[in-house]
């Protein structure tokens, strides 16, 4: 009876004695580098593929326009610039925006900017990542700039008067607001 190594021997003791001319060939086999060469051009446009695929971008602007126009912008605090003015942002959310102009009221407003269809989970994981454009989203605000007014002479006079006799007195008001 043979053992399972004996077998083993034997066969390879007959591929031993066999050389390269005893076994018939019909197709020699392809160096290496030969079949790389044919791959190569699919891998190319494969991996072009993938790189172009992977430019998904959102250009995200806040546009502030006011009339009159020149006014001085910040954002959560933050100075801009003068209108007309465009910031780039990152997060939607709530952002204090602020306008000032000599001779005109100042505005301070709680603005909601609230996120498109295509910003939300899960259609934002692709829109931001794998979308093969560019996609802009610009939200303009456009504010209307007040004249400030000029106080009544003879209520500020009287507002004065009442102030100097409470101070004589040693009373103090609280500030009108």
């Amino acid at each position: 009876m043979e053992s399972r190594h004996s077998r083993y021997r034997r066969n390879s003791t007959l591929t031993d004695s066999m050389n390269s001319a005893d076994v018939p060939s019909t197709e020699r086999p392809a160096p290496r580098g030969e079949n790389l060469t044919f791959r190569a051009p699919a891998f190319v446009a494969i991996a072009a593929l993938v790189v172009l695929s992977l430019t998904g971008c959102v250009q995200r602007r806040l546009l502030i326009q006011s009339q009159p126009e020149g006014a001085f912008v910040s954002i959560d605090k933050q100075p801009v610039g003068y209108t007309p003015v465009a910031v780039p942002y990152t997060y939607h959310g709530t952002r204090e925006i602020q306008l000032e102009k000599d001779g005109y009221k100042v505005i301070r407003v709680q603005q909601r900017i609230r996120p498109n269809w295509y910003d939300r989970f899960p259609v934002s994981l692709v829109t931001n990542n794998f979308w093969g454009r560019e996609v802009r989203d610009e939200r303009l605000f456009d504010f209307q700039l007040e004249p400030k007014t000029q106080p009544n002479e003879n209520l500020l006079l009287d507002r004065a008067n009442e102030l100097r006799g409470n101070i004589q007195r040693g009373t103090v008001t609280a500030p009108i607001r």
